[in-house]
C-alpha cells in the first residue's frame, strides 16, 4: 500500500485501529455520564465498533444521542492515548479499585506469561492490547454515529450476565458517514424479513424459532431456484441423490461429528440406539459412494444433494433466513483421483461463475490454508493448497490468503459475493477433503488393477437455499427478475366488461407456462396498478374496451414504464425472451 493511503480507511489496519479507539471514546463517555455502569469489552468489527456494558436496561434513543454528544466533546479535547503495563497482581488490584469485575475476570483468564497492558486517555483507563490512535483528536467528532443497542451475553454464554451492546460507526469525513447511513436506510428497506412478510414469501414464527415457514409464493420462488440449480448441475455432469435426515450414532462417531459437533446436533433415541438429525450431508454421501465398487473410469464422480440439515444455533444468533436452525444445503461431493483435482476445481469455479452472473453478483475468492489442528500429512496439504491456487490462477482470477482458516480436513476456497449495495456474503465454498475418504475407507480400482483412495471435494454454490433466498431478496429489493418472480404478470381489467377477456388472456398465458393472476376487484385501475407495483410484479396488463376490440394487451412494467398496446403474441414473445434469457431488468 502506498504511503499516502497508509492512514486512510483504505488500509484495513488503520480503519480497525480508528474504530477500536472510537470504542474507547464511547466507554469514556459512558463512564462520564453513567459512572455506575460496568465495562465489559469493546472491539472494532467489520462495519464499525461496539462496547458491551453491564446495565439493567437498554439505552434509549435520547441516551444514545447524549453519548454521541459526549464522544464529540472527548474528540475535541484531543486526549493523548498512553499505553502502560502492569504485573498481574497490580493489574487485578487496579481494576478492582475501579469496580470493574469483568476486566478482573479477563485479566485472571490471561496466560501466565501474557503482557497485561492498559490505555489511558485523560481520566479514563481501559484494559486493552491495542493498537490505538495516538490522540482522540484524530477522530472526526461529527462523523460518529451510535447505531443500535442490543442485548448480548457476557462472553457469548447464554448462562452468563446479559449485557447491553451499543454499536457505532465513524468515518474520517462527515460526507462518508452520511453516505454510509444512506446505505443503511436503503438496507432497512430491503430487509428480507420485512419484504418476505410484505410479499407473502416466508415467515418466522415464535412456535418454531429458527425454523422458517415458506408460503405459496415463497415456494414458487424456492422451487424455481431449485429447478435452475438442477438444470445447471445436469449440464455440468452431476447426478443427484437424497440421504436420510436421521442416522445413528455409529455413523456420526465414524465421521467425527459426535465428538466435535454434538452440541450443535439434535439427537434422539430409537430402539435403545442413539440417533442424530444430520447437521450436514457428507457422511450420508460417503455411504452412497461406498455402497458399490468403483473404477478409475467412474471418476470424477460428481454427486449433488439438496439435503435438509438441522443445527442447534443459540437463540441470540438467529437472524431471519440468514441464520436458521434448519436449512437446505445445495451440497455436492466430487470423488476423484489426485491428478484430476485441478481440472475439477476449475469446473466448479466455472459453474459458480455461471450461477452468480445470472443473479448479477460479483465475488472475491479467499484461500484458507492449513490450521494448527489439522489432520493428515503436511505434504498432502501443501499439494492441495498449491493446486487450489494454481486452478484459480489459470482461470485468470485473483485471491487473498486467509492463513490457518482451512477446515481440519483440508484447505478451501471461499467465495464472498457482493450485492447491489456493496455488502458481501459468504455463500459458495470449495473444500478439499483428504480425511473422510480415509475414515470411510473409500476406494476405487486404478488403471494398475490396485485399490486406491480417492480425494474428495465438498462444495456448495448457493450455500443454503434459505440463506440465498434472503440474500437475493435484499439484492433485488424484492423485485425479482421475471424468471424468478412468483407472479410474473398481473392482469388488470379496467371495467367489469373486460373481466371475461382478462380471464381468456390469463388462460393463454398460463398455457404458455407463465405465472399469472387477475385482479377483478371493483376498484379504480390506479389503485390496482399501485398495489401490483407494491407487490413488485414484473408486468401488469391493463385491459379495457379497446383491447377487447383489437385482441391486444397494454403492458406496464413495474418500474412505471408504459409499453403501449401490443398483440397478445408479441407480449408472450417479449416475456418469453426475458424469462428464457434470465434477464435482469
Amino acid at each position: 500500500m502506498s504511503e499516502e493511503n497508509l492512514y486512510t480507511f483504505e488500509n484495513e489496519t488503520y480503519r480497525k485501529t480508528y474504530w477500536h479507539t472510537c470504542s474507547h471514546v464511547l466507554a469514556q463517555a459512558m463512564k462520564r455520564l453513567h459512572p455506575e455502569v460496568k465495562l465489559a469489552i469493546g472491539p472494532a468489527i467489520d462495519n464499525g465498533f461496539y462496547y458491551d456494558f453491564d446495565t439493567p436496561a437498554p439505552f434509549t434513543e435520547s441516551q444514545l444521542a447524549e453519548l454521541e454528544a459526549e464522544m464529540r466533546k472527548i474528540c475535541k479535547e484531543k486526549l493523548k492515548l498512553e499505553r502502560f503495563e502492569l504485573p498481574r497482581a497490580e493489574a487485578v488490584a487496579f481494576m478492582e479499585e475501579k469496580g470493574e469485575p469483568y476486566k478482573v475476570e479477563l485479566i485472571n483468564d490471561l496466560p501466565e506469561d501474557a503482557v497485561i497492558s492498559f490505555y489511558r486517555q485523560g481520566e479514563f483507563t481501559d484494559l486493552c492490547a491495542g493498537p490505538h490512535l495516538d490522540s482522540t483528536g484524530r477522530i472526526k467528532g461529527n462523523a460518529i454515529k451510535l447505531t443500535a443497542c442490543n442485548a448480548a451475553y457476557w462472553r457469548g454464554d447464554s448462562n452468563r450476565q446479559t449485557l447491553q451492546r451499543i454499536y457505532g460507526v465513524a468515518f474520517p469525513k462527515k460526507e462518508e458517514l452520511d453516505q454510509y447511513l444512506a446505505r443503511i436506510e436503503e438496507a432497512k428497506k430491503r430487509d428480507h424479513r420485512k419484504l418476505g412478510k410484505e410479499l407473502g414469501l416466508y415467515m418466522l414464527m415464535d412456535e418454531g424459532p429458527g425454523f422458517p415457514f415458506f408460503l405459496p409464493k415463497g415456494m414458487v420462488l424456492r422451487n424455481t431456484l431449485i429447478d435452475y440449480w438442477r438444470q445447471v448441475h445436469k449440464r455440468y455432469g452431476y447426478v443427484e441423490i437424497s440421504t436420510p435426515i436421521m442416522l445413528n450414532r455409529q455413523l456420526w462417531e465414524r465421521s467425527g461429528h459426535w465428538d466435535h459437533y454434538k452440541n450443535n446436533m439434535y439427537t434422539t433415541v430409537i430402539d435403545d440406539t442413539d440417533f442424530a438429525i444430520k447437521p450436514m450431508n457428507c457422511p450420508g454421501g460417503m455411504l452412497v459412494y461406498a455402497s458399490e465398487p468403483h473404477s478409475y473410469r467412474d471418476l470424477p464422480l460428481r454427486v449433488g444433494e439438496l439435503g435438509l440439515v438441522h443445527r442447534h444455533e443459540l437463540s441470540g444468533a438467529l437472524h431471519g433466513l440468514f441464520r436458521v436452525r434448519c436449512f437446505t444445503q445445495d451440497d455436492a461431493h466430487i470423488f476423484m483421483t489426485w491428478d484430476q483435482m485441478k481440472d475439477e476445481i476449475k469446473n466448479v469455479v466455472k459453474l459458480f461463475d455461471e450461477v452468480y452472473s445470472v443473479f448479477g453478483l460479483s465475488y472475491e475468492i479467499e484461500v484458507s490454508t492449513m490450521p494448527e489442528d489439522h489432520m493428515g500429512d503436511e505434504k498432502d496439504w501443501d499439494f492441495a493448497t498449491e493446486t487450489l491456487e494454481a486452478a484459480i490462477t489459470e482461470l485468470g482470477k485473483t485471491y487473498t490468503i486467509n492463513e490457518g482458516d482451512g477446515a481440519f480436513y483440508g484447505p478451501k476456497l471461499d467465495f464472498h459475493l457482493a450485492d447491489s449495495l456493496g455488502r458481501t456474503w459468504q455463500c459458495g465454498t470449495i473444500q478439499l477433503d483428504m480425511q473422510l475418504p480415509e475414515r470411510f475407507e473409500l476406494e476405487y480400482v486404478g488403471e494398475d488393477g490396485q485399490k486406491h483412495r480417492p480425494v474428495m471435494i465438498h462444495r456448495v454454490v448457493l450455500g443454503s437455499i434459505e440463506r440465498f433466498i434472503g440474500v437475493i431478496t435484499e439484492h433485488f429489493a424484492g423485485a425479482f427478475p421475471a424468471w424468478l418472480a412468483p407472479v410474473q404478470v398481473k392482469i388488470l381489467p379496467v371495467t367489469d366488461r373486460a373481466n371475461g377477456y382478462a380471464d381468456a388472456v390469463a388462460a393463454k398465458l398460463d398455457a404458455c407456462g407463465f405465472r399469472v393472476e387477475t385482479d377483478k376487484r371493483n376498484e379504480k385501475i390506479g389503485k390496482k396498478i399501485r398495489e401490483a407495483q407494491l407487490m413488485k410484479i414484473p408486468y401488469m396488463l391493463v385491459v379495457g374496451d379497446r383491447d377487447m376490440e383489437n385482441s391486444t394487451v397494454s403492458p406496464r412494467h413495474r418500474t412505471g414504464k408504459d409499453l403501449g398496446a401490443m398483440s397478445q403474441e408479441d407480449f408472450i414473445k417479449l416475456l418469453g425472451d426475458e424469462v428464457s434469457s434470465k434477464a435482469i431488468l
